[in-house]
């Protein structure tokens, strides 16, 4: 199986992700990880092509990312897409007690990166603030790649609500 968690952050692909990924034994690949070098330096589009080239090479995988600009990689072998699909003050309170706990808690998240909470509440890198401008964004850019023609042989599912995202995974993993 090679499946594609979308949605826009905090949304909960790392943990659908890392549970379908554990359930199915097939490996689990984060997109930020392959984008991230060390001190918040981001990979140039050659190397995460690449670097995903590489991860997706093999027969099952379960990704979790978007990065629009990936698509035609990660989507030429995908069997299904699944898309979290969240209501906004769901994914903001997701979000933001992520943020506080990561930067309370000094997690390392890839190669060596960390979170702050100044970063969080007085920078405009913050992805608290990131969500709050881009979710109504990322949710147009998401529901018009899941009706596009040229991607009908794509499975795709959208869950639009946590006790769907329970289901689901009950149902099937």
């Amino acid at each position: 199986m090679r499946i594609n968690l979308i949605g826009t952050s905090g949304a909960g692909k790392s943990t659908v992700g890392k549970h379908i990924a554990e359930r199915l034994n097939i490996p689990y690949i984060q997109l930020d990880e392959l984008h991230w070098k060390p001190n918040w330096v981001e990979s140039t589009d050659e190397e995460l092509s690449s670097k995903l080239e590489k991860a997706l090479s093999s027969d099952e995988w379960v990704l979790d990312g978007n990065y629009v600009k990936t698509i035609p990689i990660k989507w030429k072998r995908v069997q299904m897409v699944i898309y979290l699909d969240l209501p906004f003050h769901i994914v903001l309170y997701r979000i933001i007690k992520r943020s506080l706990i990561r930067s309370i808690m000094k997690e390392e998240l890839w190669n060596g990166n960390r979170e702050t909470i100044w970063k969080h509440l007085f920078t405009r890198d913050s992805m608290i603030l990131w969500t709050i401008m881009n979710f109504s964004k990322n949710r147009k850019i998401y529901e018009e790649l899941i009706n596009k023609p040229e991607l009908a042989h794509i499975n795709f599912l959208r869950l639009c609500s946590n006790k769907e995202v329970e289901n689901f995974i009950t149902e099937n993993y």
